[in-house]
């Protein structure tokens, strides 16, 4: 699953912090990264999660667009807060704001997008879960996961199997099943991609109500249908022309009739 997302896709470039999570590099200049620590890491990650008593101590933040949806989802299945779009400065640090939060635990998609979140985390002292790619800066970041932060299928299933694991610790969803909840729950839809869905939708509703052609009950006679267009045989029509009309019984023939009136007229 997580190969099909692309999670162990990396970028061209490299931090010192993240070589021990990088497995190879390819021919092209990406860099591939351990999927095995990625899966380490979220196991940790999630154990971290559930030990705080109170899920809405919880706060994950994402900036990026492809992990808003997957932010929301992630904080409406396991309880926790969440800030999708730009972070306000001073949410941790400034009372006075209205957007003031004190969170004790905090998920971030992007160190280097959501550095201000990171950067007050620090101030007030609070522990900071981050998926890393392999050029992401590892300052002030307490738990890295190994992945790729760069794409919608990645950073959703990333969100996704950590949201399971949680659940799955606080036992609200057994390990012997299945999560009921898909993973495409998680990924970014684009506007375009949703109107395009809507009108493929209206399309085959329309298709299916239009009422069914209706069709002639007769069926046509092969033998006719088979001579359909043919010309018709002169000859035969006229080999089988109606017979010449038999004189009645007793009466005088016509041919004989014929050759009479010759003779009478000859001798005349």
């Amino acid at each position: 699953m997580m190969l099909s997302a692309g999670v162990h896709t990396g970028t061209r470039n490299s931090d010192s912090g993240m070589e021990e999570y990088i497995w190879r590099r390819r021919k092209d200049g990406l860099h591939i990264l351990n999927i095995g620590k990625t899966w380490e890491k979220i196991t940790l990650a999630a154990r971290v999660i559930v030990a705080i008593e109170n899920p809405e101590d919880v706060v994950a933040i994402s900036a990026r667009p492809w992990g808003m949806r997957a932010v929301l989802k992630f904080a409406h299945y396991t309880g926790a807060q969440s800030i999708a779009g730009r972070f306000t400065p001073g949410t941790f640090t400034n009372q006075i704001t209205k957007q003031f939060r004190e969170p004790r635990l905090l998920i971030v998609t992007d160190p280097r997008t959501d550095a201000q979140a990171v950067r007050e985390s620090s101030y007030v002292n609070i522990p900071v879960i981050a998926f890393c790619d392999s050029d992401s800066p590892l300052q002030h970041v307490d738990i890295a996961i190994p992945a790729n932060n760069k794409g919608k299928h990645s950073i959703g299933l990333i969100y996704w199997l950590l949201a399971r694991e949680v659940l799955r610790l606080r036992g609200s969803v057994s390990r012997n099943t299945d999560w009921d909840v898909p993973v495409d729950l998680f990924f970014h839809r684009d506007i375009e991609e949703l109107k395009k869905t809507e009108e493929e939708q209206a399309a085959k509703l329309e298709e299916a109500a239009k009422p069914a052609p209706v069709y002639d009950d007769t069926v046509p006679d092969v033998a006719n249908a088979a001579n359909f267009g043919a010309v018709p045989d002169v000859s035969a029509a006229a080999g089988t022309a109606a017979p010449a009309p038999v004189a009645a019984a007793g009466g005088q023939e016509w041919s004989a009739a014929g050759a009479t009136d010759a003779a009478a007229a000859e001798q005349w």
